[in-house]
């Protein structure tokens, strides 16, 4: 298998303390892999790391062959080949943005600056992966006014729009009722299987992670452990990473 993402003894400190701590691990071509842990437990900061929004104070993050460099710059041949959905997804309600519009920023960020052949096919990109996710009808409203299904859906039609090779969920599925969230994997899964995507994604959810997930890595500011859900998933694995809150993450089989 090709390498999609590789990190070496990465640190990252928020003010004095250490968020994480000489996390390594790797990501292959078209796997699923889960991160679990407890609230803190530095998650969201890995995520954050990963994609270069936050400085990492040692190690090294390789995405796609490409180091991120010192100043956490990503390389446009990278960027276009990653998508972040990220757990909420907030916006000022006085932009007028569509659906459209938004689905059209995963394809080309310059896109009124296309020229006319360009921008056709922008176009036919926007409403083919609309389409595909069941959403083409919401093409012209509003983001503002879309329901948490919606919106996640629409989310999925943006990394659809370009060719992607790596998503990077941080607990995607949040705010949606049972059923939706059932959706919501149902529809992820399809479109992987479609695309070859590989998945890094952050959740708590462990029946998911222990139906889908290829392996898993626990973290509590440290890795922890990682390895295939059968036996990452160990009662004992669990206790060691999530301490007291385990109970709260057991599920009855």
């Amino acid at each position: 298998m090709n390498e999609v993402l590789a990190i070496d003894q990465l640190t990252v400190r928020r003010g004095q303390q250490a968020a994480l701590q000489d996390i390594s691990f790797n990501l292959e071509a078209g796997t699923d892999v889960a991160i679990i842990g407890p609230n803190g437990a530095g998650k969201s900061t890995l995520v954050q790391a990963i994609l270069g929004i936050l400085p990492r104070e040692t190690g090294t993050v390789k995405l796609l062959g490409y180091a991120l460099d010192a100043r956490q710059q990503m390389p446009s041949a990278v960027r276009h080949q990653v998508a972040y959905l990220p757990q909420n997804f907030l916006i000022d309600r006085r932009i007028p943005l569509t659906v459209g519009e938004l689905v059209a920023l995963g394809w080309d960020k310059l896109g009124l600056q296309l020229p006319w052949a360009k921008a056709k096919s922008r176009r036919l990109a926007v409403s083919q992966s609309l389409e595909r996710v069941n959403a083409g009808h919401l093409a012209r409203k509003f983001i503002s006014d879309l329901s948490g299904g919606e919106t996640k859906r629409v989310l999925l039609a943006y990394c659809l729009v370009r060719s992607r090779q790596l998503l990077i969920l941080d607990e995607a599925p949040a705010g949606l009722d049972v059923r939706g969230e059932a959706d919501f994997y149902r529809l992820l899964y399809e479109l992987k299987a479609e695309q070859g995507w590989t998945i890094l994604q952050i959740s708590h959810d462990l029946d998911m992670v222990r139906r889908h997930c290829d392996r898993v890595i626990c973290l509590n500011r440290r890795l922890l452990c990682q390895g295939v859900p059968e036996t990452t998933l160990a009662p004992e694995n669990l206790s060691a990473t999530y301490g007291s809150e385990f109970v709260r993450y057991r599920h009855v089989h």
